[in-house]
């Protein structure tokens, strides 16, 4: 790890190579920041941490191999900053229930970005002033654990019978838990339901 005043170490993760490439570019143009690693699956970022133990992580959230929400979970202690065109509420929500310190869109400035590295890497937060407010406005995820599971499952093409078999539930569970999170949602069907908590990123 860097000490105060030296260069701060920075990990990219994200699966658009266009994107990843001109983030490393703009932040190699800042004298106290050095991109060290470069990885395009979330499965692939705790290797890379181990490797070239950064100071900071950026994390995209939509990635193959495991979402960068999930990826945070799965670093404790790790200062994690989420650069994402996903300003979803329920993402930021998920975001600092998981300890991540920042959260920048990827309509930033480059000198926004070393802003907020540089905060976090301080044992700062930087949260865009938009994307709290939006989640401030949306309210808590109204879904149970059991209920985001089934609608996630359900938004994957899942019938209720498959459902029930992933989750270890009776066929009855499953429609009790997706007719709960529709009415919770104030929708009209399946389909509304997963569309609104989508919209919200609630699942």
């Amino acid at each position: 790890m860097s000490t105060a005043g030296s260069v701060v170490r920075v990990l990219l993760a994200d699966d658009e190579h266009l994107i990843r490439e001109a983030v490393a570019t703009l932040l190699g143009l800042e004298p106290d920041i050095e991109v060290v690693a470069q990885v395009a699956r979330g499965d692939l970022v705790a290797d890379a941490v181990r490797e070239h133990r950064p100071d900071v992580i950026v994390l995209d959230i939509e990635m193959p191999g495991m979402d960068g929400l999930s990826v945070a979970e799965r670093l404790p202690g790790q200062a994690v900053l989420m650069l994402t065109s996903f300003g979803r509420p329920g993402y930021l929500r998920r975001a600092l229930s998981a300890g991540v310190r920042g959260f920048v869109p990827k309509d930033a400035s480059a000198a926004e970005l070393a802003a907020a590295i540089r905060r976090v890497h301080s044992g700062g937060r930087y949260l865009d002033p938009e994307m709290a407010a939006s989640a401030m406005m949306a309210g808590e995820n109204p879904l149970t654990e059991r209920e985001r599971d089934a609608l996630r499952l359900a938004a994957q093409g899942a019938p209720v019978a498959e459902i029930a078999a992933s989750l270890h539930l009776t066929e009855g569970t499953v429609r009790n838990y997706l007719s709960s999170a529709i009415a919770k949602l104030g929708a009209t069907n399946r389909i509304t339901a997963i569309r609104a908590a989508q919209e919200k990123g609630w699942l």
